[in-house]
């Protein structure tokens, strides 16, 4: 099908941007047997459900330790204790992304320095770090991590930030908050660096009925200390506090939530494939479009392109019924809890074109071609009309 080439008409009716609820109706008698289960046993915290997930979650990703805890944003502050991220400390981290990703670090005492990102991918360019390590040093920083975002789903360039990282003896620390489920170069996500964080927000790939998220390593002393840092420092079922930690642990039963949503999560993930190869097919040439599942897999969380006029293009389907988001309309060197940790001389020209071009389309596993033929339908007809 070319570009631009509409569908026969068809009655159209509205399409939202995300919608849980077909997927609730899918598994709705699981996910009651489950929960069931956790109010009858009444272990809230760390029940059997919890380690059960992390089991499960370490065969899919195909590594040693997996970790339940509260939230993705919990996960990247965990790591970062863990790494020994501390004052007097800078850590790398893309400017075009969630503002959670600078906020963990400035949490931990750090200082984020922000580095342009890839105009293909929208992941960290791994071109800019060696100026991003000067410009920390240049402020008596001490560059001490990385921390790409495998931004949309896309796994970041692991192999070259990689190379970088080790370069200038930098940790790397994968920020996977919308990643579960893809797949890097040999790798899945959670094995491409050496250590990685997950969310499981309810609108993630995979989600649960409330905050979660996971720390994934395949080392064994990362493991153990985010297991300590999870439970306020302690080990085990001892009082002392080995370290400083914090209550970071994934309730019981949104482990159980995501034991069944887990159930389902190879489909559901093959299926957003197949809604993100329906709109390369139908918006090729239409749009700015982003990189096809070769040769890095996508868990498609977002399905994100680029469009000229952006705001106007997103009225114009809001007219036709299609739901749209806008990730993210401010670099984070424009956010204003930032402005204390700039140095004025930063160039983020990429970061700052993105955020006026991107429009995120309806991405869920119960999307139906239909529907998303639907959505194409409207943007080519946006796009054509100018």
């Amino acid at each position: 099908m070319s570009a631009y080439a509409l569908r026969a008409p068809v009655e159209n009716r509205p399409v939202p941007f995300f919608d849980l609820k077909p997927q609730q109706a899918r598994l709705r008698h699981d996910i009651d047997r489950r929960v069931a289960k956790v109010m009858d046993h009444g272990q809230f915290i760390l029940g059997p459900e919890v380690q059960e997930l992390e089991q499960q979650l370490e065969e899919f990703s195909h590594v040693k330790h997996v970790i339940g805890v509260s939230s993705g944003r919990d996960a990247l502050i965990m790591a970062l204790m863990a790494m020994g991220v501390g004052a007097g400390d800078a850590v790398l981290v893309p400017a075009f992304t969630f503002s959670a990703t600078a906020a963990v670090v400035i949490a931990v005492g750090a200082t984020p320095i922000f580095v342009d990102v890839d105009a293909t991918t929208y992941n960290l360019a791994p071109e800019g770090i060696a100026g991003a390590v000067a410009s920390a040093r240049a402020r008596g920083l001490t560059p001490k991590a990385v921390m790409p975002v495998d931004l949309f789903g896309l796994p970041a360039d692991y192999e070259a930030i990689g190379l970088e990282a080790e370069a200038h003896g930098l940790k790397v620390i994968a920020d996977a908050a919308q990643s579960f489920g893809g797949r890097g170069a040999g790798a899945f996500v959670g094995a491409l660096a050496p250590i990685s964080c997950v969310s499981f927000y309810p609108t993630k790939p995979l989600g649960a009925f409330g905050d979660g998220g996971a720390v994934l390593t395949n080392e064994d002393d990362l493991a153990e200390q985010v297991r300590q840092i999870r439970t306020h420092g302690r080990q085990g079922d001892g009082d002392e506090a080995m370290r400083i930690g914090m209550t970071g642990r994934l309730d019981t039963i949104q482990a159980a939530v995501l034991l069944s949503k887990l159930s389902v999560f190879k489909a559901e993930l093959n299926r957003r494939a197949e809604i993100a190869a329906l709109y390369r097919e139908r918006l090729a040439g239409v749009c700015g479009l982003p990189p096809a599942d070769h040769p890095h897999r996508s868990a498609w969380a977002l399905y994100t392109v680029r469009v000229p006029n952006r705001d106007a293009v997103r009225a114009a389907l809001a007219e036709r019924q299609i739901g749209t988001a806008l990730f993210y309309r401010v670099p984070l060197h424009k956010h204003p809890a930032f402005a204390s940790v700039l140095s004025g001389d930063e160039d983020l020209r990429v970061s700052e074109s993105l955020s006026h071009q991107v429009l995120s389309l309806p991405m869920w596993p119960d999307l139906s071609d239909e529907d998303a033929h639907q959505v194409a339908d409207a943007l080519i007809e946006v796009m054509r009309a100018g």
